[in-house]
């Protein structure tokens, strides 16, 4: 027998689960349920295994679209995850077994449906593209009693301020068709260069999401750009924009989205020949080197973007809520020294 010493252990062979469903899930499909259970599974394998009939409630055999209940026995067939997903696990349990204390982020607003947090710049909000852990995984290793946490929605990494995370199913469906019908008002806080015109208040060119390619270090990388109102590929994306505070300089600008796309506040002010000062994908790169820069007079090492004010409806009581999250000290303190003088 050859034995190869420093080799990784072989991981345990996958066991059959039956699971008891609990009223978070009652009401889910079948293969809805079994894809974020088996995360890192393909698609396509799960759904051959429901059609083999691997997949069983209360011994009985489903379709896909099979509709979950309180109580139900799910029976979960055998099925081996893939190597970088059982190792992203493995971590995560070593660093829980370890007491390893997650992020603290800062709470605005928890109840029984949701977690509002003030979320740091520089933290992606889940885990992937060479980041082993975001905001979800660490609320999850800090809170494994919690047997429900879910992104309700996204920040950029370097963006700060308010997200949004379901404690129940029932919330994030509830939270998200708020999100996908417009039902939210989002406004967040940015600063520019130079005098933001006054009159542009409306930005509604369309937006394409495109990746990066050649051979250069940055090549698949998601961007995005402006196209024609006829690209067939634009998607609509409506940016308002109001002056919040201006300089002879820079501009303190109150942002609201309209639509949630990718990079979408980034791209449309760019566009106007305004980025957003520490934008590192579509910014003034030499501005910003000289803003990061030690010996520069007022320094700012991050982008000025930070998700301020969140409105929406409660997803249990439907009462109107709103969110505010106050601009993070490094912020606060950049905007405070730059808008002391003010245009002429």
């Amino acid at each position: 027998m050859k034995v190869i010493i420093g080799g990784k252990p072989a991981p345990p062979a996958p066991k059959v689960e039956t699971l008891c469903i609990d009223e978070d899930a009652s009401g889910q499909r079948v293969d809805n349920f079994l894809i974020r259970h088996l995360k890192g599974v393909p698609k396509t394998h799960i759904y051959r295994l429901i059609r083999s009939g691997e997949v069983r409630v209360n011994k009985g055999r489903v379709s896909a679209d099979t509709r979950l209940s309180t109580g139900d026995m799910l029976r979960v067939p055998p099925v081996r995850i893939s190597e970088r997903v059982a190792e992203k696990e493995q971590a995560m349990a070593q660093q829980v077994a370890h007491g390893a204390p997650a992020r603290d982020f800062p709470v605005l607003l928890e109840d029984d449906h949701l977690i509002a947090i003030n979320k740091p710049a520089g933290v992606a909000v889940h885990g992937g593209s060479g980041v082993s852990f975001g905001v979800i995984e660490q609320l999850r290793m800090a809170r494994p009693q919690a047997k429900f946490l879910e992104l309700v929605h996204r920040l950029d990494r370097e963006t700060s301020g308010i997200l949004l995370v379901a404690k129940k199913r029932s919330a994030l469906k509830q939270l998200q068709d708020q999100f996908r019908t417009r039902q939210t008002g989002k406004t967040y806080l940015a600063m520019v260069c130079g005098q933001w015109p006054a009159k542009l208040k409306v930005l509604d060119k369309p937006l394409h999401k495109y990746l990066l390619d050649g051979n250069e270090a940055q090549a698949g990388e998601r961007r995005v750009k402006v196209v024609s109102r006829d690209d067939p590929d634009g998607m609509p994306s409506v940016t308002l924009v109001k002056i919040r505070a201006s300089s002879a300089d820079y501009s303190l600008l109150e942002v609201t989205i309209k639509t949630g796309r990718t990079h979408q506040i980034r791209v449309h002010l760019a566009s106007e020949g305004f980025p957003i000062l520490g934008d590192d994908k579509y910014g003034d790169f030499e501005h910003n080197k000289q803003l990061a820069r030690a010996s520069a007079q007022h320094q700012l090492k991050r982008m000025f973007l930070h998700a301020w004010r969140l409105q929406l409806h409660h997803p249990a009581s439907g009462e109107p809520i709103e969110l505010l999250a106050d601009l993070p000290p490094e912020l606060a303190f950049f905007s405070a020294a730059v808008l002391a003088q003010r245009p002429d």
